[in-house]
Formats: structure tokens, sequence, C-alpha cells
């Protein structure tokens, strides 16, 4: 059990806090999931090293680590379960199956659909479905399941299920989701999109999903079958890592960390952005992800890089390639509230590469800034969205192919 004897706050106390903290903020908007969060204890779930406090911040909760301090598992920020509850719009009674365990999120799922619903928890680790197991009998929930189970091969036992809730990240979406998901059934799921992870909300629309919402979110990698293919590029140590998503991406990591050795060049837009208008990363970055033409993000020590490599994002910057350059997004502050994007670029193509960046920039900021963001659907591999549809960009996984289609300006998504 998380507490020690330095907690400001008794955790009834902390827990009413962070339920009012996510009223206020638009977080909870629904009676039922309101009620979920109020009941369900969520430190009870937390290692046992983690303060009542820590345990009621809207803030992520790391369970588990690898060797090298990477994170497996996870209680994920309550933002974002407020969010995915919502988005599932669970009613009294339905099937659920959640991928991805740790307990509290099933207790939340339980306490929305009653005590006629059915929640069924896997994860891949029996590490963690132990904790979540004996933290769910703890916590007074011992009717819900916590099995054992590789993501990709979901949980026929209790299949169908109305809802399918995955929270961890994938890249790929199996068939057994969708074999054990209900005709009207709701799959919410973070699919990983060329570095850009979006929580999408998939509904079947004739032989697709067509995803109703998205949102910009974090989850740990899912393990297994069904793992993130990514490379990891060093190059400069741990420093400087350049992420690949995608196969055809043909770079050479010897000439990209000697490019690095080169000059800098940096080129600035005209187009900025101030502290109220943040929620833009999330276009902006999705929209240079869509573009078809090598692409990868830079995840960057700011500390130890400074002076060589300074990215808008240091664990996700959007980044332009080619075999032996790269271009990334990048941020100057012009005064206390406005900052200025552009990018940096190093090697031989230095020059042409931070002109894209700067182009794409600019017509995001006149195109899409204040649209209605991309159309995102994702379809069984061997089959392609509809010639009228006209994706810009398609990611062929093993399993799915997911197409990013943006509105033309003016047109609604």
């Amino acid at each position: 059990m998380a507490g020690n004897a330095l907690d400001a706050l008794p955790a009834d106390e902390a827990r009413t806090r962070l339920v009012d903290q996510l009223r206020a903020n638009g977080w909870i908007t629904s009676p039922a999931v309101e009620a979920a969060f109020r009941r369900v204890p969520r430190h009870l779930f937390a290692p046992a090293d983690v303060s009542i406090d820590a345990a009621y911040t809207d803030d992520v909760v790391i369970t588990k680590r690898r060797r090298d301090g990477r994170a497996t598992s996870s209680i994920s920020a309550p933002w974002l379960q407020a969010t995915m509850l919502h988005a599932a719009c669970l009613q009294p009674g339905a099937r659920v199956l959640e991928i991805g365990s740790g307990g509290y999120n099933a207790a939340l799922i339980a306490e929305v659909v009653g005590p006629h619903g059915t929640v069924t928890s896997i994860d891949i680790d029996p590490d963690v479905t132990a904790h979540a197991r004996a933290a769910l009998d703890t916590a007074g929930y011992p009717h819900v399941q916590a099995v054992t189970a590789d993501a990709v091969d979901g949980w026929p036992g209790a299949a169908p299920y109305d809802a399918i809730i995955v929270t961890v990240e994938a890249s790929d979406l199996p068939p057994a989701w969708l074999d054990q998901l209900t005709p009207t059934g709701v799959l919410i799921a973070p699919l990983r999109i060329r570095g850009m992870t979006r929580c999408l909300t998939l509904r079947r629309h004739e032989d697709h999903l067509v995803a109703t919402a998205a949102l910009q979110c974090g989850f740990v990698p899912m393990q297994g079958d069904g793992h993130t293919p990514t490379r990891r590029l060093a190059l400069r140590g741990d420093d400087v890592v350049l992420i690949l998503d995608d196969t055809t991406t043909d770079v050479h990591p010897e000439a990209l960390t000697s490019a690095l050795h080169t000059p800098r060049l940096d080129t600035w837009s005209p187009v900025t952005i101030t502290m109220q208008d943040g929620s833009s990363f999330e276009s902006l970055h999705l929209w240079l992800a869509s573009q078809p033409r090598p692409f990868g993000t830079l995840a960057v020590n700011r500390e130890r890089a400074a002076g060589l490599v300074d990215p808008q994002d240091r664990f996700v910057c959007p980044t332009l390639l080619t075999t032996d350059s790269l271009a990334y997004l990048a941020m100057r502050k012009l005064d206390d509230t406005t900052w200025q994007f552009g990018a940096h670029g190093f090697g031989p193509d230095a020059s042409t590469l931070t002109t894209d960046m700067l182009q794409l920039i600019t017509v995001w900021n006149h195109d899409h800034r204040h649209g209605p963001g991309p159309h995102i659907t994702v379809h069984p591999t061997g089959t392609e969205p509809h010639a009228s549809d006209r994706p810009q960009l398609l990611v062929a996984r093993r399993h799915a192919t997911i197409a990013v289609t943006w509105p033309a300006p003016g047109k609604p998504r």
C-alpha cells in the first residue's frame, strides 16, 4: 500500500482533490465517470514507495522498469484515463476488454459498467497481472479478471466485447481485436503513426475503421508479438537518437553522425505560437509526420547536447531526412509569451531540408492550424482507401494500413 508519514493529505482527501481538479479542467464530464474516480482508491494500485500525494497527482505513475530504466508498465495519467472512458461510451452491463493491465483502470471500468458488466484486463507480464490481481482484491474488485496473455491474441474467453480499451502503445491492429469486438463496439487504441502516438476512438464503417477522435498521448510500448518495430539509431550515443518507425526510410547512420559535425543551418519561418496556443503542436507534429517522404523523430538529451542540437521537443521531435542529412523542428523565444517556429539542419542537404520544413510549417499554418485535423482510417492489409479519399499518407503494417487524409482548405473533414 502506498503512503508515508510525509503525505500532506489522507487518501480520501487527496482523491477528492484530484477529482475536483479533473472536473474543473474539463476532463471529467459525466456523473458515471466522476463516481468511478471518487470510489476507486488509486493509491492501492501504485507501488509501495509511491506517496499518497504522488498517487493522486494528475500524472503517470511508473509501476515497473527495465534494467535500462525504461518504463514497461504504468498507471496512466488520470486526465487520459477519464478521456478514454468517456470515448468508450460505456453503459451499465457492458462487456469490456482492457489490454495492458495495472488494475486501476480496470477498476474504474468496473465501476462504470456496474455489477452486471464484465471486465477483463490482460497483460503479457505475469508480474504486472499478479500485482493487478492483488490490488483489485484489496480494493474490492475480485470480479474483475486479470489475465496473463499476449495482447495480439486478445482474450476470446470473455468475448464478444462492447469496448476494447488498449492502454499500451500499438503500431498495428491485430485481427483478434476486431474478431472479439461486437459489430457496434468501439476500439480505443493509442496507435503509433511514424513516431506520433494518437489515442484513436475507432468504429467500424463498411470494411474498415474510422477514427471519430484522435488525441495526442504517450504510453509504454506493447511487448510480445505486437511490439512496435522501431529502429533507434544512436547518432551521438544516447545524447542524440534518431527513431524510425518504417522500414522504407533509408538512411546511413554513419553519414548522419558525420553530419552533426558540420555547421548547423538555422532558418526561421514567419509562423509563431503563444503559451495559450500549445495545442497547435499536436496538429503540426502530425502534419509533418504525414508527408510522404523520409521522416523520423529525434530524442535528445538537451543538457549533454547543448550547443549542438536544440529540438522543439526533446522526446519526439519531427525530423525530415535524406540518407546523409537531417532537419528538425526548432523554436526560439521572441518575447515573454511568443515563440517562432523554424528548422535546424545538418549535412549536405541541410539547405533543401530546412527550406522544405519552413514551407510545410507555412502550409500547415495557412490551411490546417485552425481546421478540423486529419481524417484517420484503418484498413485491413491488402485493402486500400477509396480512390476519392486520396490519403496523404499510408502506413502499412503487418495486419493493417493506416491512412491519414488532411482535408482541402475550407472543406470539412
